[in-house]
C-alpha cells in the first residue's frame, strides 16, 4: 500500500499491527464492523494483532480472520510491543489506545490512535500521527487513504 501524502515522502505500508483491547475489541468482544475492514485490508497487507489477552477472548474473537494473533506477557508490555515492530520488516502501520502502545508508535511509519469507549493514553495520543474515534474509522483511513491527505499533508 503506498500512501502519498503531499509534503512528506512516499509512505509504504506492507504491516498493519493492532491492539486488541480498547481498540478492535471492547470488553473482550471484536467490535461491529471490524472483521469487513480486517478481511478487506488482509488483500492488501499483512496484519496482527498484539494483546496481553487480558479478557482471555482474543483467540475466539480472532478465529477465522486474516491475522496473526500474538499474546504477549503481562510484564513489559510497552517494551514487548516496540520489539515486535523492530522484527517485522519496515513499513508498519499501528493502531492503539494504550500506554503500553506509546514505543510501537515512535517505531512505525504511521500510528493512528483510537479514542474509542475506553479513551486514549496522553502519551500514546502524543506520539501519534492521527487520531480517530473508532477502530473502523482507522481502518477506513487505510482501505480509502485519500482521507488521509487532508490530516496529514503539510
Amino acid at each position: 500500500m503506498l500512501l502519498r501524502i503531499p509534503g512528506q515522502e512516499d509512505i509504504h505500508i506492507n504491516h498493519l499491527v493492532l491492539d486488541f483491547n480498547g481498540t478492535i475489541a471492547l470488553d473482550g468482544l471484536l467490535l461491529p464492523s471490524v472483521k469487513e475492514r480486517l478481511i478487506e485490508l488482509a488483500r492488501m497487507i499483512k496484519i496482527y494483532v498484539l494483546t496481553a489477552d487480558s479478557n482471555g477472548s482474543a483467540t475466539r474473537e480472532c478465529e477465522g480472520l486474516p491475522v496473526d494473533l500474538h499474546v504477549i506477557g503481562t510484564d513489559n508490555q510497552r517494551e514487548e510491543k516496540c520489539s515486535f515492530i523492530r522484527m517485522i520488516p519496515p513499513g508498519v502501520a499501528v493502531m492503539g489506545n494504550g500506554v503500553n502502545d506509546e514505543l510501537m508508535f515512535h517505531q512505525a511509519d504511521l500510528s493512528i490512535a483510537i479514542m474509542g469507549k475506553e479513551g486514549c493514553a496522553t502519551a500514546t495520543l502524543m506520539a501519534s500521527h492521527i487520531v480517530v474515534k473508532e477502530a473502523f474509522d482507522g481502518l477506513d483511513l487505510l482501505l480509502m487513504h485519500q482521507r488521509l491527505i487532508p490530516t496529514l499533508r503539510k
